[in-house]
């Protein structure tokens, strides 16, 4: 019998019946066959789902799955944190905003831009898991900065798609 999933349990509490690790970009979730460290499932949520470390899959059979982010390649940004946060948000990058410093995924780009900046860049491999947004919970969805804005200045931010675009 395979098991399902329908529903996602937000900063659940155990007990758990196992654990699966995924990165930033495989957390974005709607359907999927997804392997933790006692089985597998298949996930079948009614949108598209951005799952974050301390979530839990409710299976088909009452068992819980904890989600913990996976470690991978980040930028660990120190400095004038304003200053560089305002650059990496004016580019519409994913960040972890820490008391003493920035996380961002490694892009060979942005490190030079901080590094240029005069920030501190340490390559590391940590589980990433950016802020959410003033929307609400999970990713914050960029819009286009493009010479034709074919929208009012009223446009809402409130989408919940990643991807990147150009400010041109």
């Amino acid at each position: 019998m395979t098991l399902h999933c329908h529903s996602i349990i937000r900063q659940a509490h155990g007990p758990f019946a196992g654990e699966l690790r995924l990165d930033y970009e495989s957390r974005l979730l709607r359907r999927k066959r997804l392997t933790f460290d006692a089985g597998d499932f298949l996930l079948d949520l009614p949108e598209v789902t951005s799952v974050e470390d301390g979530d839990a899959f409710l299976l088909s059979d009452g068992r819980r799955i904890v989600m913990r982010a996976a470690p991978e390649p980040v930028l660990v940004v120190t400095g004038d944190l304003p200053r560089l946060a305002w650059h990496i948000g004016n580019r519409h990058t994913p960040c972890r905003i820490e008391a003493a410093r920035l996380i961002i995924r490694q892009d060979h780009v942005l490190e030079a831009m901080l590094r240029q900046l005069g920030a501190t860049v340490e390559r590391a491999d940590l589980p990433f898991s950016p802020e959410g947004g003033a929307y609400g919970h999970g990713r914050t969805f960029g819009h286009d900065h493009g010479h034709s804005h074919d929208h009012d200045a009223g446009h809402d931010h409130g989408h919940r798609h990643d991807h990147h675009h150009d400010h041109a």
